[in-house]
């Protein structure tokens, strides 16, 4: 049997952060992540990080690549009326956001992770927690080799995702969930093509919600509202980019530029909050605990948020035994993620036309994009949101 003080379930930007932040306090650390690190290194994800999600990189040594490559923007478009209204963040708030791809900051923080020595337990399989409301809660796993693991911490961390183990070793009757599922999916498209416009463009129009996006100055990230039930494979290429180009048209010069598609996905879009994100001595962290439509740019830069608070709160437990800001985890946090909940939930049903919507709705969201775009007060709000609002 092995012992750790924390063991860390899922090596994605929560888990690898919160590693990275506990081993600067000497605070011993063990690492699971069931995929290997080829898939977890070019899992295309997010791509928007928060002002303060980029502070707090900068603030541990971990933004050097970030600050070479990622593509800061001090704006984005709200297009709608076949017109471009920018909604200019760093006038109305003094803070951008920064476009990096989720995956390069995964890559980051497992070099820096192994740089220090540090390992990953990459192709951890059958992972189970045992014990969870003692004072020693177990792992067990089978490794890569075939063998057999078992794991005694003093504190689990669940950082393994919507889909991940940590969330339902929570008994039924400690947990509450809230759930809420939108009646539409994002059809996601890699383009190796530079992108058409300098920042990104959020789309409302009568055929449905459309972004445009990018990775890099030679990669496109664009999407389309569809419904959850369209397939993959009758959406040719041609279709793609023929529907992108007549919800993206606007009056005046813009050419959407064409190139060969990566990648393809269907997203499902919905909004999940589990509540508490603590039981005994399980912590949960990211997507383990909620997740939001992806239209507000919300959900790498909450599991960062989290982990800011948790790695502190773990530290003064287990090098103090101090209780306090343990205790106040799952609040704290909770603040936070609700208020992203909500601004994401805004965002969504701003700009996306529902199945089966009347002309009245349609009015009521013409209304709205065009109050937000003409009013410093509705657009400071939105600003505010959408860059990260500050940690405490």
């Amino acid at each position: 049997m092995e012992r750790t003080q924390v063991g860390i379930v899922g090596a994605g930007p929560a888990g690898l952060l919160l590693a990275h932040l506990l081993h600067a306090e000497g605070i011993d650390v063990v690492l699971l992540e069931a995929r290997s690190r080829d898939y977890v290194e070019n899992r295309v994800r997010a791509g928007v990080c928060e002002h303060t999600t980029v502070a707090l990189l900068r603030d541990l040594g971990l933004a050097d690549r970030l600050d070479r490559e990622g593509l800061p923007h001090g704006g984005f478009s709200l297009r709608f009326d076949r017109a471009d209204h920018r909604i200019d963040l760093a006038a109305l708030t003094g803070r951008t956001i920064t476009v990096y791809g989720q995956q390069e900051i995964v890559k980051d923080l497992i070099a820096a992770r192994l740089a220090t020595g540090q390992g990953i337990e990459f192709e951890a399989a059958d992972v189970a927690l045992h014990d969870l409301d003692t004072e020693a809660p177990g792992i067990t796993w089978t490794d890569r080799g075939g063998r057999a693991r078992e794991l005694r911490c003093d504190v689990i961390a669940g950082c393994d995702g919507f889909h991940g183990v940590s969330r339902p070793a929570i008994p039924a009757g400690a947990r509450t969930f809230y759930d809420h599922t939108y009646p539409f999916a994002w059809l996601g498209v890699l383009a190796k093509t530079r992108p058409s416009h300098e920042e990104l463009i959020y789309a409302r129009h009568e055929r449905g919600f459309a972004l445009h996006s990018m990775r890099s100055p030679e990669v496109t990230r664009l999407y389309l509202q569809v419904d959850p039930a369209e397939r993959l494979e009758d959406w040719s290429d041609a279709r793609i980019w023929d529907e992108l180009a007549a919800r993206l048209s606007v009056d005046g010069d813009f050419t959407l530029r064409e190139g060969p598609l990566l990648e393809k996905s269907i997203t499902p879009m919905r909004s999940f909050v589990t509540e508490p994100m603590r039981y005994g001595r399980l912590f949960l962290a990211g997507d383990a605990a909620h997740i939001v439509p992806p239209t507000g740019a919300k959900g790498m830069n909450l599991a960062v948020a989290d982990v800011r608070r948790l790695a502190p709160a773990l530290v003064a437990l287990l090098d103090k035994n101090d209780t306090r800001l343990a205790d106040g985890y799952a609040e704290q946090c909770l603040r936070r993620v609700w208020r992203a909940e909500h601004f994401s939930y805004y965002m969504t049903t701003m700009l996306h036309r529902a199945p089966g919507a009347d002309p009245f709705a349609d009015r009521l969201q013409l209304s709205q994009l065009r109050y937000t775009a003409s009013s410093t007060a509705a657009a400071t709000s939105l600003a505010e949101n959408y860059v990260g609002l500050p940690f405490d």
